[in-house]
């Protein structure tokens, strides 16, 4: 149960070994104990060393569930099995595929993965997500979108687009959630520092994942529904969606 501060005491971290899903689960643990259920793939060697180290930063329990985005199927069981551990306050889908933009858009196999992993399991688990805590009358879910998503650019529309429809999604989901008590995050992050974006150069108003972490912690407790990490970028995207289509194509981005 989320107590009366907005502190819980249950999160699963759906892509367990996510470093922003991670910094959010240590900020949660900044403020008291608590237990965490890490849901990831099967033979991902980050995990036990990402376990070892919410034991270390003061979590109680630290379970870890085998989750394959793109099994769709099995969905329902890792859901439940979290549920059985105890039931969830904080659900944070944090799992996805970046990829090289180039290769995605000529090579359908990478493709489609991407659509899987970003966009279909994150509708599968959502919906999965949002009828539990719908049937316990409380909860926050916090769905991992990304600027790439607010406006689709050439230089990564697939990725882009995988990442429009999730944050559409989960827009609404939390509309059709908020009369039953739960709530959804959405989190447009910017360029974060993370293994993922190692290989990017580093762009203006790129932060650190803890950073991004304290912003989406206070930004659930505040019950907000979606957020710019960090918040400037709001006024980027605002901008860029002003420029006229000829001169926008033309920008470097």
């Amino acid at each position: 149960m989320i107590d009366a501060t907005g502190i819980p005491q249950t999160v699963l971290l759906l892509g367990g070994s996510s470093e922003i899903g991670n910094a959010i689960v240590r900020e949660y643990l900044a403020e008291r104990p608590l237990r965490v259920i890490l849901a990831g793939p099967a033979g991902d060697e980050t995990l036990p060393p990402a376990a070892a180290a919410l034991r270390d930063a003061g979590a109680t329990e630290v379970h870890v569930l085998k989750f394959d985005a793109t099994a769709f199927d099995t969905h329902p069981q890792v859901i439940d099995a979290a549920w059985e551990i105890a039931d969830v306050d904080v659900a944070i889908v944090a799992f996805g595929l970046l990829g090289d933009a180039e290769r995605l858009w000529q090579d359908q196999a990478a493709a489609v993965l991407e659509a899987q992993v970003n966009y279909t399991g994150a509708v599968s688990v959502g919906v999965l997500l949002g009828q539990k805590m719908k049937a316990q009358g409380y909860g926050q879910i916090i769905a991992m979108s990304s600027v790439a998503g607010e406006l689709v650019r050439r230089s990564n529309f697939v990725y882009g687009s995988t990442k429009a429809g999730l944050d559409g999604f989960y827009r609404l989901l939390g509309e059709a959630l908020a009369p039953f008590g739960p709530k959804v995050l959405v989190v447009r992050p910017g360029q974060v520092r993370t293994r993922m974006s190692a290989h990017v150069k580093e762009a203006p108003l790129t932060i650190g994942k803890a950073e991004a972490a304290a912003q989406i912690v206070a930004a659930a407790r505040d019950g907000k529904r979606l957020i710019w990490a960090p918040p400037p970028f709001r006024l980027v995207m605002l901008a860029l969606k002003h420029i006229p289509g000829p001169v926008f194509r033309k920008l470097p981005i």
